[in-house]
């Protein structure tokens, strides 16, 4: 008797963006369609960075809530690559002693905040690449995912408007005609009052 292969979550969630082009999914559609996995936001991200979907969400046009998500075109840009090699992931683990280097949960046993799931280990950066940190071992750690999951949330503060300006004025222009655009597209009905 032949077996039919399993799709994994991130296959069944590229399909369904694909197949609704243009029309906004909440996340407990996309939860639903993944296989009800904890980590179907991280395939979605998958697919934006190593895919290169430009899926978009209240981040990126304010329109959307959070937890909706939108895919308006069905070209992908080209993606960033995953650049930790399978040796440096080794490293990290080992020198982790195969623990969440933030809760101590140790990979494989039951988690300790959530026992009904197995402790999964990822790599996870230090100071996040988004912020300057680089790939090295030294950047890395041993992070479980529900730790991960949250990691985003330690990071450190978001800057003020004073410090947000300053940066802007410095960059190129450019840089700031490439802010204006992501603002406009983030904002298109406020800049439409201001215009």
């Amino acid at each position: 008797m032949k077996t039919k292969p399993r799709t994994g979550a991130r296959a069944k969630l590229r399909v369904h963006f694909l197949n609704n082009l243009g029309r906004v999914m909440e996340s407990s559609e996309l939860r639903e369609i993944a296989g009800d996995i904890s980590e179907w936001a991280r395939r979605v991200r998958e697919l934006r960075t190593e895919e290169g979907y430009l899926i978009l969400t209240h981040n990126d046009r304010s329109d959307l809530k959070p937890g909706q998500y939108l895919l308006e075109t069905p070209k992908p840009v080209p993606a960033f690559e995953r650049s930790i090699s399978k040796e440096v992931r080794a490293f990290v683990l080992d020198r982790n002693g195969l623990t969440c280097q933030m809760c101590g949960a140790v990979a494989g046993e039951p988690h300790p905040y959530d026992p009904t799931r197995k402790t999964r280990l990822h790599i996870g950066h230090i100071i996040d690449k988004s912020m300057g940190g680089t790939d090295d071992p030294i950047n890395l750690r041993a992070i479980c995912s529900g730790c991960n999951e949250g990691a985003s949330n330690a990071t450190p503060t978001r800057p003020d408007l004073l410090k947000l300006l300053t940066q802007v004025r410095r960059a190129t222009t450019k840089d700031q005609l490439s802010a204006m655009e992501w603002l406009i597209k983030k904002f298109p009905q406020q800049a439409k009052d201001l215009l």
